[in-house]
């Protein structure tokens, strides 16, 4: 399916796949000790933050409120996601401010793969049903002014 194509639900979890194929290229790089292995994985986890921050910041300026505003008996699930956000984010500053990628780096890899995979899980299994069912939600519509946000975001991330 063309990206254009997605709606606001499908672009999300491709994201949500993407991120956790990175996560997974981490995984298999930490279990390697060259010295090169080090450099990629600081790289790879600062890619993995910079997605998931993008990921978040698209959820929260724009999926959230239009889900909020269309099912309203969704606001308890959205403050949960908007929580679990907060430690994803913490966990995402705690990276980027590291230097190297060492054992440390890979315990806070780990910790927020497994945050990452938890979120998901609830977003799969309960707000994009509710989101799909909603009739005041246009999600194709959606999916195109968060690919168009998204696209915006990752154009000011530092390379």
């Amino acid at each position: 399916m063309p990206e254009t194509d997605k709606d606001a639900c499908e672009l999300l979890d491709a994201d949500h796949i993407a991120v956790k194929h990175l996560f997974v290229d981490y995984a298999r790089q930490a279990v390697g000790s060259l010295a090169d292995s080090a450099a990629e994985r600081a790289a790879l986890a600062q890619r993995i933050c910079e997605e998931l921050s993008v990921h978040a910041q698209i959820e929260e300026e724009i999926f959230y409120p239009a889900l909020r505003k269309a099912v309203p008996d969704a606001g308890p699930l959205l403050d949960e996601a908007r929580s679990e956000h907060a430690e994803i984010k913490d966990l995402v500053a705690q990276i980027q401010a590291m230097a190297t990628a060492d054992a440390a780096m890979d315990d806070l890899v780990a910790r927020l793969a497994a945050e990452v995979e938890h979120h998901v899980k609830e977003e799969r299994d309960e707000l994009f049903p509710k989101a799909k069912a909603a009739r005041k939600m246009d999600l194709v519509a959606l999916g195109a002014q968060l690919r168009e946000r998204q696209q915006a975001l990752m154009a000011v991330q530092p390379a």
